[in-house]
């Protein structure tokens, strides 16, 4: 098309069989724009960006993810529910079958890179047959220069194709629709799934087998951000810790929102865009958000208010995982390159509906460890039929479902690089205190901010600390602007003995949930473990 080496681009495809009649090589935005229109994927909206919906799938279909079991994979990736083995045989045919639809179809072909930091970073070439899913990998990946595509050489190639899909039972898998993983042909292929996630995704797990247990770097579900003093902070969190909420700071540069490796030399976002929920989106709540979505930025399932091209961001009749993808260029205070030094703080969010945790805590290595294997956060009364009372739920390293390797490698390395760095570790309770859910009161987001703000700028380190009577971790005394009668959250409780029931209780569902993991566990990270015997019980 327009750059050099075209017949050589031409030659790689057809060296793994695909050999079609046309096939788009890196088109811009404006030109995607032109064949989504062209081909009717998608609707223009009054902000500029395009509308597009993602079929049946309106999100990941995690058990239907399967990863080649060879000999490459077969004594290091954690088998199971999250990683479910297939055949190297059954792959083959499943590709094999995949090729041949492809085989006339108009395609669009892309290449980038995963990662910032030179050094790290992977070579990717995306196979789509639609158009704005390939709109979707430019916004999402790191665009390399005219000069580097000229001479681009994918490691790692991506055949994604909605319309395709198989007989499950003639290759032994759940359903129709599939996301498979081949290690050793450093292939992933996806196929009868319209939503675009899967290829982010897919990638987001092959780095975190890669980075991890062949480069020994930490891959982390995080956001980051870069402060006016070259500190770097990093945020951990499930859905509905708050964050993405609480990594946006007018003050501090944006690393990245979701996806990010650490090394000696530093932080750095494995992704060139967002993807984030709009579900309820405000220009007043989100105005970063709000702002990205432009010309160039791809809504997905969301729909208009009547008779307008203007987006009802409130309009769930379709998923309530409405989304939109945005490169990060979108975002007016993006750190450029998306890198950043070692970090300073790390903050693991949780929102605990118990109300038993301290709104915010100091971990040791080993605290560290274990709540970052741990993955806590809590479902309440109301999210879920069937719910009546708080739920504890858990998710290893924050992101199990992304993770080949057994959650300990993982966070020996974060102990390894806390250690090594001097890295303060906090744990940030963005949910109830002086009660549980329904009887408490929720923690002021303000509060909250404060809370983070004095822990980067450094006026955590010497104030007193107490113990976390049950959990053990360590607690603030005094935080400049935040009331101290809310940092302990024994105190915060009128009634002693329901205080120690619901923190035992918790603990009770941390330890149950880690028994999974606990043979794996060294001695550091156990001794991150609360306390759940009365007699061991400190005053």
């Amino acid at each position: 098309m327009r750059q050099s080496g075209i017949r050589s681009k031409v030659s790689d495809l057809y060296s793994i069989g695909i050999k079609s009649a046309k096939v788009h090589w890196n088109y811009q935005p404006s030109e995607l724009y032109e064949e989504i229109l062209r081909r009717e994927e998608g609707i223009l909206t009054d902000t500029g960006a395009i509308m597009v919906d993602t079929s049946a799938f309106t999100g990941r279909a995690p058990k239907d993810k399967y990863v080649v079991k060879d000999e490459k994979s077969e004594s290091t990736v954690w088998w199971g529910s999250i990683n479910q083995p297939i055949e190297s045989e059954i792959f083959d045919e499943i590709y094999d079958e995949m090729i041949k639809y492809l085989y006339s179809k108009e395609l669009y072909a892309r290449e980038g890179y995963a990662g910032a930091d030179p050094d790290y970073r992977m070579k990717i070439r995306f196979v789509n047959t639609q158009a704005w899913q390939n709109l979707f990998c430019y916004n999402m990946f790191i665009r390399p220069s005219r000069e580097d595509l000229d001479s681009f050489a994918p490691e790692w190639t991506v055949i994604d194709a909605p319309e395709f899909t198989v007989d499950p039972k003639r290759f032994g898998i759940r359903h129709s629709n599939f996301a498979l993983v081949n290690l050793t042909k450093k292939l992933i292929i996806i196929g009868g799934s319209g939503y675009a996630g899967e290829m982010k995704k897919g990638i987001f797990s092959v780095l975190n087998y890669i980075l991890p247990e062949e480069k020994h770097i930490l891959s982390m579900h995080c956001s980051a951000n870069i402060g006016e003093n070259n500190d770097t902070a990093v945020f951990f969190g499930l859905s509905g810790t708050g964050k993405t909420t609480l990594s946006a700071d007018p003050n501090r540069k944006l690393i990245g929102d979701d996806e990010h490796g650490w090394t000696e030399k530093g932080v750095f976002n494995f992704e060139g865009g967002c993807y984030a929920k709009v579900v309820d989106l405000t220009k007043e709540k989100e105005p970063q958000i709000w702002d990205a979505i432009k010309f160039g930025a791809i809504l997905e399932n969301t729909r208009f208010f009547d008779d307008t091209r203007t987006v009802n961001f409130h309009d769930t009749r379709v998923t309530e995982n409405t989304r939109v993808s945005y490169p990060i260029y979108h975002i007016d205070n993006a750190a450029e390159p998306s890198v950043g030094p070692v970090p300073s703080n790390i903050f693991f969010l949780t929102c605990d509906a118990s109300g038993v945790l301290p709104p915010i805590a100091k971990l040791s290595p080993g605290h560290a460890m274990y709540h970052f294997i741990s993955g806590y956060t809590s479902k309440v009364a109301g999210t879920e039929m069937g719910i009546t009372e708080p739920v504890p739920t858990f998710s290893a390293c924050f992101g199990a479902a992304f993770l080949p390797l057994h959650p300990t490698k993982y966070a020996e390395i974060l102990g390894e690089n806390m250690k090594k760095n001097y890295v303060n570790v906090w744990l940030i309770n963005t949910g109830w205190s002086n009660g549980p859910y329904g009887k408490g009161t929720r923690i002021k987001l303000s509060y909250t901010r404060a809370m983070i703000t004095a822990a980067l700028k450094g006026q955590l380190e010497d104030v007193k600390y107490t113990k976390h009577t049950i959990f053990g971790v360590d607690m603030p005394t005094e935080v400049p602007g935040v009331p101290s009668d809310i940092l302990s959250p024994r105190k915060q409780w009128s009634d002693d003995k329901k205080f120690y029931e619901a923190a035992t209780k918790l603990a009770e569902a941390f330890n149950k949930n880690f028994e999974k993991y606990q043979a794996y566990a060294n001695d550091e990270i156990l001794s991150g473990a609360p306390l759940t015997q009365k007699g061991e019980l400190a005053v």
